[in-house]
């Protein structure tokens, strides 16, 4: 990695962890590429080492999790599946859909309903007895590198931020649009009141969303202000590969207007609210790792 770019991770390893000490929140916001990489048991690390307050995703982020807990493995070879209508078709996303149901039914959120299939051993035998056929997995293998688990576990929030017919889940027979909007929009506004706790300050981190992270933390520190929460001094964190052109920001006939992530976290968030914005280029392969390690060197530095 550039120099410059280790040194932005360096700053804002120290920041989180000031915050933290401070009582000041910490939220992730993930794309669902972390998990998929395999990078689930870092974030599952600083949580235990309570290093964030809300974890947020979109449904992908969410499906990659559940999938590696329930069998150690994720994803498939799409061009191969497709064509012969196998693509996305698992019995299992009936698991999913299903906690979304009776989830809903109890009023719980979307995160909460996932993670506590995972972790309540009760929970998951009414889902199982429901959803489960002869052949499909009745065990979760690996719950150890669930994130979704480890947020259940610790009582942190995870808020889960979905469209409806952009999911695997969503072409299965057990598919139930509202108990996947109830859940989202409870978890939608858990996001909201955790962002009401930033008017002292606090960091957003947003890796790899290039949409629904930012448009969720848009529509919420509006909505935080309008009720006379404003953040103050926010730091908003952004993680992706694409280059960053600070001068295309507010020039629409520039390409770089049209990424929410730079355009919204980087710049018009934090510039409205006194914070500041911070851009991370590169692999999150390395910068994430990296990110990781510079967290854990911090929290000894502070020890010490």
């Amino acid at each position: 990695m550039p120099d410059e770019t280790k040194a932005a991770i360096d700053n804002l390893a120290k920041e989180i962890v000031t915050c933290r000490r401070e009582g000041k929140p910490v939220i992730l916001f993930t794309g669902a590429h972390l998990i998929k990489n395999g990078l689930g048991p870092l974030i599952i690390d600083l949580i235990e080492k309570n290093i964030f307050t809300l974890v947020a995703g979109n449904a992908a982020t969410s499906i990659h999790d559940f999938e590696l807990a329930l069998q150690g493995e994720t994803s498939e070879y799409v061009p191969d599946a497709l064509g012969k209508g196998m693509f996305g078709m698992a019995h299992e996303f009936a698991y999913m859909n299903t906690a979304l149901k009776m989830g809903n039914a109890r009023k719980w959120g979307y995160g909460e309903s996932l993670g506590r299939i995972i972790v309540d051993l009760e929970f998951r035998k009414m889902v199982f007895a429901e959803a489960a056929s002869e052949d499909s997995w009745q065990e979760f293998l690996h719950p150890e590198v669930s994130v979704l688990a480890a947020c259940f576990r610790h009582k942190i929030p995870f808020t889960v931020h979905v469209g409806i017919g952009v999911d695997v889940i969503d072409q299965h027979p057990s598919f139930d649009g509202e108990a996947k909007g109830g859940c989202s929009g409870r978890d939608f506004l858990i996001f909201v009141h955790e962002i009401t706790k930033f008017v002292k300050g606090g960091v957003f981190l947003n890796i790899g969303s290039a949409i629904q992270g930012p448009e969720v933390l848009l529509k919420s520190v509006s909505m935080a202000a309008n009720s006379g929460f404003a953040p103050s001094g926010i730091i908003c964190a952004d993680f992706d590969l694409r280059e960053f052109r600070p001068e295309e920001m507010a020039d629409e006939q520039k390409m770089g207007y049209y990424f929410r992530d730079q355009k919204s976290v980087v710049t018009r968030i934090p510039a409205a609210f006194g914070g500041q914005g911070i851009y991370v280029q590169g692999n999150q392969l390395s910068t994430i790792v990296y990110f990781y390690q510079k967290i854990m060197d911090e929290i000894e530095r502070v020890k010490s």
